[in-house]
């Protein structure tokens, strides 16, 4: 394990870390013990990159929600879509 808190890395810290894990449990030959306990950092970090990508990809979705409401705002609420009663605005 690190000396830094999985908590307190950015992604790409995480993700370097995993790939080193991988990278690790892939080509050395190391105890039993080890390659378990590699594993369950692994792991934690995997379930760390997912949520960390989930928060951004939720931040970005939003950003992108807010600024069509912005310039459906700024034209005036004119979509040029058909309203209902056949007659288009």
């Amino acid at each position: 394990m690190t000396d830094k808190k999985i908590e307190e890395m950015t992604y790409e810290e995480a993700v370097k870390r995993l790939e080193e894990i991988v990278s690790r449990l892939e080509n050395a030959e190391i105890p039993l013990e080890e390659s378990l306990s590699s594993f369950q950092e692994g792991i934690a970090l995997s379930r760390y990159c997912r949520e960390k990508l989930a928060e951004i990809e939720y931040r970005v979705e939003y950003l992108l929600k807010e600024e069509q409401q912005q310039s459906f705002d700024l034209e005036g609420g004119k979509t040029g879509e058909n309203n209902g009663d056949g007659d288009e605005k």
